[in-house]
């Protein structure tokens, strides 16, 4: 048996030492991971403006990178109104507000990092590709997983041949049982009219399905799921429709004092606290489980989306395909992989390591991944955040979007399969494509 190390998927590093501006369309906690990137490389990024409706947040990022009050906006309208003041936007925006901006800010000649999904329909999504190409501006989309050095090596060990030709794929998401209820049960991912869940959930796990498969084309969707615990019928007879006046509370492991509070009183300030309360202190945090959506109990939400999902994909060679979507798990994101071969078998925890079977040699291999990048900020999906702004950097500054690995094109097949996906869900159809 044998192990390995790996490396970087950033590509390449960027010859030029022009110094690439921003602005951030969106300060929330993507926005923000993003922006960091200028705080840890800034002789090479930096941010020079922001649009945020929120004024807590809007004032930190301003503040945090030195921004000119000119250059600070309550509405990215406004800032795409003035005169272009830097060479690219990064668009973290709520999901519905990300064509808009997408496409003002391409017609005025701005490079653009665009949080996933790419817009709520499959027309949106298609406008906002041909308006950046119209434009000849770089697009890409944040489909950070791409840029992970497991789903790197992944993608070498097939290209390689090593596993022969791919015969199938098998890919499960647990979501976790306390997050899938904080971004889909009390949530701004709750209602089915502001994105599709797999569509939220899932766009970056079809596009690492389409990466494997080598972009072979995809002939038939199939899917099924529903929401089928998450709803009044599960109600508790003693529950109250908020956690802090509900009887049985401490024995629900969904209570939101559980997720919030006592994470907050064991010095968490991140996610998920930081969605219910921008003022991080008891008081502010009590109130908004009081008041708030994220107090609410979880049978009493107005959610309707899937809490489980599976789908199939046929290519045009006869190999298939499986995403599995659940909500409910120990481990949270949990994303495991496994990949069937003519000459061998992956499996992959996209949280840890990489093992390949032979089937000639009957040997096994694992692959151990590197540690996350040093001296940045960006280390979540072991440094998939900061690869994929070192790309996106580096092809900005050479004008080259070839260094970016989820360009339009990509990014547009896999929100194309994924739209194909939900209406065989909906209509319990096979969708031939």
């Amino acid at each position: 048996m044998e192990i390995t190390k790996g490396t970087n998927p950033a590509g390449n590093q960027c010859q030029s030492k022009s110094q690439v501006t921003a602005i951030i369309i969106g300060a929330g906690v993507r926005g923000c991971v993003y922006a960091d990137h200028a705080l840890d490389r800034p002789d090479e990024f930096k941010i020079v403006g922001v649009a945020e409706p929120r004024l807590i947040s809007r004032t930190a990022i301003a503040g945090a990178h030195n921004i000119s009050s000119e250059n600070v906006f309550k509405d990215w309208s406004h800032a795409a109104e003035k005169e272009k003041f830097a060479d690219c936007v990064i668009i973290s925006t709520m999901n519905h507000h990300h064509k808009d901006p997408a496409i003002a800010f391409a017609r005025k000649g701005y490079h653009i990092l665009l949080e996933k999904p790419m817009a709520l329909t499959e027309k949106d999504c298609k406008d906002v590709v041909r308006e950046c190409k119209e434009s000849g501006v770089i697009f890409a989309v944040c489909h950070v997983l791409r840029y992970q050095p497991q789903v790197a090596k992944m993608k070498e060990i097939i290209s390689s041949g090593q596993l022969g030709d791919v015969i199938n794929i098998q890919y499960l998401e647990p979501q976790g049982y306390w997050w899938y209820p904080h971004s889909f049960v009390r949530g701004n991912r709750s209602n089915y009219d502001d994105g599709f869940l797999l569509l939220q959930a899932c766009c970056h796990d079809v596009d690492i399905i389409c990466y494997l498969m080598d972009d072979r084309k995809c002939q038939r969707v199939s899917s099924f799921g529903s929401l089928m615990y998450f709803n009044k019928k599960n109600k508790p007879s003693r529950s109250g429709d908020r956690c802090d006046n509900c009887e049985i509370e401490t024995s629900c492991a969904f209570s939101s004092k559980k997720i919030y509070m006592d994470s907050f009183k064991k010095g968490n300030r991140g996610f998920p606290v930081n969605q219910v309360t921008e003022i991080m202190d008891v008081e502010s945090l009590t109130d908004s489980l009081r008041t708030g959506p994220y107090g609410r109990c979880v049978y009493s939400c107005d959610n309707n989306q899937p809490d489980n999902q599976v789908v199939m994909f046929q290519y045009e060679n006869g190999s298939t395909a499986s995403l599995t979507y659940i909500g409910m798990s120990e481990k949270v994101v949990d994303r495991q992989v496994r990949v069937f071969g003519t000459k061998g078998e992956l499996r992959c925890n996209i949280s840890g390591s990489i093992r390949t079977y032979d089937f000639l040699t009957q040997k096994e291999e694992i692959y151990e991944p590197p540690a996350p990048p040093e001296n940045t900020r960006l280390t979540q999906f072991f440094g998939a955040d900061f690869y994929m702004m070192q790309s996106f950097v580096n092809a900005v500054k050479n004008n080259d979007p070839s260094l970016i690995l989820t360009g339009p094109d990509d990014s547009l097949q896999s929100h194309l399969l994924v739209f194909a996906a939900e209406r065989a869900r909906l209509t319990g159809t096979v969708v031939e494509l």
